[in-house]
């Protein structure tokens, strides 16, 4: 394990480790598969991870104008894993699909005759979908596991490769990417790696909360004079947190540690899964505010508001109608 340039560098059982310790406090419900095109295979040197990594955050920063580099890690040919954007933070990697989601960047071209997989670069792209899986209890499925191929560039909608898409993460990527692909060739080898894992405890959420405050420190004891605690970043504005017990208006919000969160910088919100088809998302609660984007049918909200039969589902006034979604029990 090195680290340069603010990243750090894992081979895939290194990873394991490091994640299995990690503790975040937002809620992730989505993982995230892409192909870098550019850079691909040829410019992979064998020592050059940390030159490529720094190169893609200068471009996202510098040409995209974001605050960080786009994804939360990157995938090497030499089966090696950089850290990338900050776990606490929202990626940016898939327009109107960045909610809640873990993205991985696996670095390649990976359209037919173009970069041929390594049996390294395999391997570390199923089990880092594996130990992601394990530790933020995301079921194997194409509802949860995403390719960015299935989202309409403009408009964020989920077609499923119809119209307006890029390849990524390749049209040869663990045979295809179509989502039967991903359910027949990429999904049952990510299941197999689970099958012997063992899997954290199940703990009941008792609630979910959004965080109101620029930053909310995280303590060790449930009252202001406790200490921050040292091992985790601060949670930010808009996460949602997930609370396993309340004590004096603080809450704990990791199922394994004492770590309490002030609820006063938080307001509580409900989990639903969307039931229609396709649903019109607008910037205000109602048909008259212009669409959007567009969510699908088991695509999965946190409502932070209600006002007229519309659900708030967004801190940057996104809205939907309430009748065509479906509470999380």
């Amino acid at each position: 394990m090195t680290s340069k340039f603010g990243f750090t560098k894992l081979n895939i059982s290194e990873f394991e480790q490091w994640l299995s310790k990690l503790k975040v406090a937002k809620t992730i419900v989505y993982i995230q598969e892409h192909h870098t095109w550019n850079p691909s295979y040829i410019s992979f040197k064998n020592d050059n991870h940390f030159e490529l990594q720094l190169a893609m955050k200068n471009y996202h920063v510098n040409n995209n104008g974001w605050m960080d580099i786009g994804q939360h890690f990157t995938t090497f040919p030499d089966g090696s894993i950089l850290t990338g954007r900050s776990l606490e933070q929202t990626p940016a990697c898939i327009f109107g699909f960045n909610s809640n989601a873990i993205c991985i960047e696996n670095l390649g071209n990976f359209d037919l005759g173009k970069d041929t997989m390594t049996t390294e670069h395999k391997e570390t792209i199923v089990r880092i979908t594996a130990a992601l899986c394990k530790k933020f209890s995301i079921p194997v499925n194409s509802d949860k596991i995403v390719y960015h191929h299935w989202f309409n560039l403009s408009t964020g909608e989920r077609n499923n490769g119809a119209k307006n898409n890029k390849t990524c993460p390749g049209t040869g990527f663990f045979g295809g990417n179509k989502v039967s692909d991903c359910e027949n060739n990429f999904l049952p080898l990510v299941a197999n790696v689970l099958k012997t894992a063992v899997l954290p405890p199940n703990i009941p959420v008792l609630k979910y909360v959004y965080v109101t405050s620029d930053t909310l420190n995280i303590r060790t004891e449930a009252n202001p004079k406790s200490n921050i605690v040292k091992d985790r970043e601060s949670a930010i504005l808009g996460a949602i947190l997930r609370v396993y017990e309340i004590k004096n208006g603080w809450y704990k919000i990791s199922s394994s540690a004492s770590n309490w969160v002030n609820g006063s910088y938080t307001k509580d919100v409900t989990r639903y899964t969307v039931n229609a088809n396709t649903l019109n998302v607008r910037s205000g609660p109602g048909i008259d505010y212009p669409k959007v984007a567009s969510i699908y049918k088991n695509q999965e909200v946190f409502v932070i508001d209600e006002k007229n039969s519309w659900f708030k589902i967004s801190s940057d006034n996104k809205w939907v109608k309430k009748e065509f979604l479906t509470i999380v029990t």
